[in-house]
């Protein structure tokens, strides 16, 4: 088992998409079907694949509940997750290795550094070592995992991604991952690069008074997720082209030659299948016919 505050970083790249979903949550587009799974053929193949969409904060538990999930999951040969966590280049093995740190009574009243100071007190990764975006990144995460209560006790795995990823190696899968940890961890700072200082002192103090609250108002996205209660919105164009579109398109080059040859599980943040960027709508352009698959 992992230590709780063994972070991974990367995995929380979906957090700007996310707060998208609550603007236009009553309209429904043309697959209006509650699921985040879908089966994803091509008329001149034989090859089955399928796209799952995941929410990092979920674990174990949510996935064991899903049948047609682990059913897709064992009829493949390849799982295609965003990243492979590999030894020595996990997101602390990366910011433990630096050399600078950063000032953070600069940015974080006394109490809230005795709050972070505390939180991180057995963790592995040097807080210190980290940026004022990932340590929001991380906070913004643990809300969600401790919080909105999306993880049953019992799960062992950091997250979602991590249990379908020792699933498929379980399976005998061949394993593939997207991007390093290293690309990952450059991007989620390069998305906020030059945000004043300020904005950082107050998104930090925001999610700081959540996580000492307790605050549950802030979980419609875990709630949405766990219902299935999703608009893919397929219609709207993306608003980040660094966090979605390039990442997209960079992503459907590697993926469509493994769709050739091999029934590949594709399990990557949920966010990169809505939008006209999304693997959906690109796969769709590409001639691949794509089926939701309900949950149970």
């Amino acid at each position: 088992m992992k230590h709780p505050f063994s972070i991974q970083l990367f995995v929380c790249l979906m957090l700007l998409p996310w707060c998208l979903l609550g603007q236009v949550q009553p309209n429904r587009d043309s697959l209006n079907t509650a699921t985040i799974l879908f089966k994803v053929s091509h008329p001149k193949s034989q090859q089955v694949s399928y796209l799952f969409g995941t929410h990092h904060a979920f674990g174990k538990s949510f996935f064991d509940s899903l049948p047609p999930a682990n059913k897709a999951l064992a009829s493949c040969n390849v799982l295609i997750k965003e990243n492979l966590n590999l030894p020595r280049h996990e997101a602390q093995d990366i910011i433990n290795a630096r050399s600078t740190t950063t000032s953070w009574s600069t940015y974080l009243s006394k109490d809230d550094l005795n709050f972070i100071n505390t939180l991180f007190a057995n963790s592995p990764t040097n807080y210190h070592k980290m940026t004022p975006t990932e340590l929001y990144v991380f906070l913004n995460r643990h809300f969600k995992e401790q919080v909105c209560q999306t993880k049953d006790s019992t799960d062992t795995h950091l997250s979602l991604d991590d249990y379908i990823g020792t699933k498929a190696q379980n399976l005998q899968l061949k394993l593939i991952g997207l991007e390093t940890t290293e690309a990952q961890i450059a991007l989620i700072n390069k998305d906020v690069e030059g945000m004043p200082k300020k904005v950082h002192k107050k998104r930090l103090a925001n999610i700081i008074a959540k996580l000492k609250t307790q605050n549950p108002n802030n979980c419609q996205e875990t709630d949405w997720y766990r219902q299935m209660d999703i608009d893919y919105q397929f219609h709207t164009p993306c608003q980040n082209s660094l966090i979605l579109t390039d990442r997209n398109r960079a992503w459907l080059a590697r993926i469509t030659p493994l769709l050739e040859t091999n029934n590949c599980f594709i399990a990557v943040g949920l966010s990169h299948l809505m939008y006209q960027c999304g693997l959906i709508v690109q796969l769709q352009n590409l001639g691949y016919s794509i089926t939701p698959i309900l949950r149970k």
